[in-house]
């Protein structure tokens, strides 16, 4: 069955996240609700689910906001592989009950930045990366319920697990063509508190990616294997 592939943009991409769900056999269902797309009622059809970032807040009032949000009880009902990247990862944190805000401070993470797991991240995957890549200007905190897998400075909150749900504050999703858009189309976003200048975004990815990527292979190949069995029967039938 395929995934569903939740986007915000025209242009947006899965990126590297699409890539490594197509190698491994998967379908790419790709929904933009923000242009009319309807989400599922069930993930009945579905191997999984996963929201990705976008330049919008999940504190926005925009109606396909809301509507992403509320449809998020859907794979948690379930008990459906789900993965919430930057804003889908904000959109779980408040689906759970939890504080969505920007820094108290009015900074950003623009580029790669050190992240610590806990016990139960590596308990979750191991071989974490040291530096990951971030776009972001909100935070999430903790909910109630869910596990911390990692955490960091300016935005404690880096990685969180509820059930089959996981949610990353970062990007592990981002190409060198998908970091090359964004750098240059936001560029002015470089310019806030405790973001990265752009040539430091290419030089980390040098030092940076390569454990990155490994991690993310081994993570989405335990995250697709946390599909009821029940379902996969009824899928292979």
């Amino acid at each position: 069955m395929p995934i569903l592939i939740v986007l915000h943009r025209e242009t947006s991409t899965p990126g590297r996240v699409g890539n490594v769900l197509r190698a491994l056999g998967y379908g790419l269902d790709i929904r933009r609700p923000r242009f009319g797309d309807a989400l599922p009622e069930t993930l009945d059809d579905h191997a999984g689910a996963v929201i990705f970032g976008g330049p919008m807040s999940a504190n926005d009032p925009d109606d396909f906001v809301r509507r992403e949000i509320d449809w998020i009880a859907v794979p948690l009902r379930e008990q459906r592989p789900f993965l919430g990247i930057c804003l889908g990862a904000q959109m779980l944190a408040k689906q759970l009950g939890a504080k969505v805000a920007p820094h108290p401070q009015g900074r950003a993470q623009m580029g790669y930045y050190p992240i610590r797991p806990t016990a139960a991240g590596h308990a979750a995957c191991p071989g974490w990366p040291d530096h990951v890549y971030h776009w972001h200007c909100d935070g999430f905190e903790l909910p109630a319920g869910a596990e911390l897998l990692a955490e960091a400075s300016d935005f404690p909150v880096q990685a969180i697990q509820a059930g089959h749900a996981f949610g990353f504050q970062f990007h592990p999703d981002v190409t060198y063509a998908m970091m090359h858009r964004w750098t240059t189309r936001g560029c002015e976003r470089l310019a806030l508190p405790g973001a990265r200048e752009r040539h430091h975004h290419f030089a980390d990815r040098a030092q940076h990616d390569v454990i990155e990527r490994a991690w993310l292979n081994r993570f989405l190949d335990g995250w697709r294997a946390r599909m009821p069995m029940s379902v996969m029967s009824q899928a292979a039938e």
